[in-house]
């Protein structure tokens, strides 16, 4: 399917709605086709339990996908967060189909039934510091290394099926407590809080919006925010006012890298990090220079590389 091109700057919408979608399947053609035709580029994801997805393009050709969304009738109150990239943030347009739009691999969590308590982003910060509030960030640790909240505690997990049984093995120290989850863009949260509140816990919150409403919303001066916000585009991270932040990506394992990351013997641009690189053979590492030779002479013929 063809694509048409739009020049930058882009703009980002990261989105998501709980609903009752049985004929999800139906819908991918459409959205595709619909985005395509106009330049958007991004990932949707259609399950029987809703959407999900981040996408850029125009302001106009956002405008319209998401007037779009909204006019089709289970997508009423889908939740939006917007942000701007200085150039495109993704490679192409994939409309997907999957079990869940945000994997827990839990049966029978449903937040459209029971879900916890949405606090705004300028309710926020009095909520999380009640000394009888346990703060818990439900990303994964590659996230989590780049920022987070102050206080929060870290279950250092690699994906989200893992935080489950983190819940199941931390009970006891969750007891008697406000539990407050926090997400990117609010979507885990909704999952987190319904799975928490399905185990008999009752005084269980979240951040509206996630953490890009709160960057987007609080004042720096009054933030509680730490770092940087990991994204899961070509901008890697956003930082206080969803500015585009500093963090860059290991092209040979995808990891997210600071710049004391950067900084570390290890890390050859596209080729190996010190999260990767002890991971990876000489045969690896000697592919990726390849590959990264490849881009740089895309680069400087002005040319995009899928390698990049």
């Amino acid at each position: 399917m063809n694509e048409n091109t739009v020049q930058g700057p882009f703009h980002v919408a990261a989105l998501y709605r709980f609903c009752r979608l049985e004929r999800f399947e139906s819908l991918r053609s459409p959205l595709a086709e619909f985005c395509c035709a106009r330049g958007i580029k991004g990932t949707l994801l259609l399950a029987h339990e809703g959407i999900n997805g981040t996408v850029a393009g125009s302001d106009a050709t956002i405008g319209e996908l998401i007037a779009y969304l909204q006019s089709i009738p289970e997508f009423a109150g889908l939740e939006v967060k917007y942000s701007h990239a200085a150039e495109m943030p993704f490679r192409r347009m994939k409309v997907r189909l999957k079990r869940e739009i945000v994997t827990m691999g839990v049966e029978n969590v449903d937040p459209i039934r029971s879900v916890g308590t949405y606090v705004e982003a300028g309710h926020w910060n009095a909520l999380i510091s009640d000394p009888d509030t346990i703060l818990i960030d439900t990303r994964n640790d590659y996230e989590v290394a780049l920022g987070s909240f102050e206080g929060a505690v870290d279950p250092h997990t690699s994906s989200f099926r893992e935080f489950p049984r983190w819940v199941e093995e931390h009970r006891g120290d969750l007891e008697h407590k406000k539990i407050a989850m926090f997400c990117t863009g609010g979507i885990r949260c909704e999952k987190a809080t319904a799975f928490v509140k399905s185990l008999g816990f009752e005084d269980v919150f979240h951040l509206k919006g996630g953490i890009l409403k709160y960057l987007e919303q609080v004042p720096e001066a009054e933030s509680r925010w730490q770092g940087e916000c990991f994204v899961f585009d070509e901008r890697v991270s956003v930082s206080h006012g969803l500015a585009e932040g500093d963090a860059e990506l290991c092209r040979a394992c995808r990891h997210p890298l600071t710049a004391k990351d950067l900084a570390s013997p290890k890390y050859q641009a596209g080729i190996s990090c010190s999260y990767c690189h002890d991971q990876r053979s000489e045969a690896d590492r000697e592919r990726y220079a390849e590959r990264q030779k490849q881009v740089e002479l895309a680069q400087r013929r002005g040319r995009g590389h899928i390698g990049s």
